[in-house]
């Protein structure tokens, strides 16, 4: 669960940044900088702070980055290193540990945040007390804009991914997990973690991020305990961010591929429907999504529909977890 009583800033004493930035890096110290680099010249050197967190990278990308910050030469940005990779959640934790600030940003190392980016979160998270979280517009490198924001996953959203019917689809569409693209500011159920701003009173009430996720679901989770908590979770797309999909993680290319995914991805959708639904939520969430099944495979059997399970997926849903994958991220 979510460790209530863990507060931000904790192991840090002194003054209370307004921002800081905290870019989780493992084994990508390219990205990485380039992430911080952009994120760096887009706050205010004198009230903000930028964190690469390096976890625990076994490639030496804690060196490459040391050496990188010394080239780039902006006393605001720094690295922290965390004694292990204890995850995405895990990693994020470790740099709201380390500083104190009014709103902490956390960013993927695949992104690269377009000027004017931060002082639209801030003035949007500032506008109003009951927002604890904004997210911005996540693009291409090519500025097409990407689907960022979604409904929670659920019952009937794991019976439509099952089916993978577009009939299906739009027959239950209030159940569809992505909203599309947004124009304009907009309150969401829950926003990507690939680039979000959290105001340091969501930590202080909600708790930091539940580490008991290492990679997926996490974000979902959290955005629904905050709600809970009342506060409001708001995207607004005059903000930009490039986010370079898969470069952080290989899941997506791998599900692309039809290659089996591993087994983190599977613990924490297990965990995720556990927790919103209950002790019997994956089983649940497993039936309704082999019902879903039952629409497309006769499809498939004889050439009318293309493969849509990856690799082992039947088993590992069901299972809840793989094997034979070491935990990276």
């Amino acid at each position: 669960m979510v460790a209530q009583t863990d507060q931000p800033g904790h192991e840090t004493a002194g003054s209370t940044v307004r921002v800081a930035v905290i870019v989780l890096n493992y084994c990508t110290p390219e990205l990485a900088l380039e992430a911080a680099r952009s994120a760096a010249t887009d706050v205010d050197p004198a009230r903000d702070v930028v964190l690469i967190v390096d976890n625990a990278s076994p490639d030496g990308s804690a060196e490459k980055i040391r050496q990188g910050l010394s080239a780039l030469g902006m006393s605001h940005v720094r690295l922290v290193v965390s004694p292990k990779n204890g995850g995405f959640a895990a990693g994020n934790n470790v740099g709201i540990r380390a500083v104190s600030a009014e709103a902490y940003v956390l960013l993927n190392s695949d992104t690269v945040v377009r000027p004017g980016t931060m002082e639209v979160l801030v003035s949007a998270l500032t506008s109003d007390p009951t927002i604890g979280i904004v997210s911005p517009l996540l693009c291409g490198e090519d500025d097409a804009p990407q689907i960022s924001c979604f409904r929670f996953m659920s019952l009937g959203s794991e019976f439509i991914r099952g089916a993978s019917t577009g009939a299906v689809t739009r027959w239950l569409g209030r159940y569809d997990v992505p909203l599309g693209v947004l124009h304009a500011r907009t309150d969401v159920p829950w926003t990507s973690f690939a680039c979000v701003m959290i105001s340091r009173r969501v930590f202080e009430k909600v708790g930091l991020l539940d580490e008991g996720y290492f990679m997926y679901f996490e974000d979902a989770d959290y955005c629904r305990l905050v709600r809970k908590a009342g506060f409001r979770i708001v995207h607004d797309p005059a903000g930009r961010v490039v986010h370079l999909r898969g470069r952080s993680s290989p899941v997506k290319q791998a599900s692309s591929q039809k290659k089996a995914r591993p087994s983190y991805y599977y613990e924490a959708r297990s965990r995720y429907f556990r927790r919103g639904y209950g002790r019997m939520g994956a089983v649940a969430a497993n039936l309704a999504w082999t019902v879903g099944l039952l629409v497309v495979v006769p499809r498939q059997l004889v050439g009318n529909k293309a493969r849509t399970l990856v690799e082992d997926e039947f088993w590992d849903n069901w299972r809840g977890k793989r094997s034979e994958k070491e935990k990276k991220i």
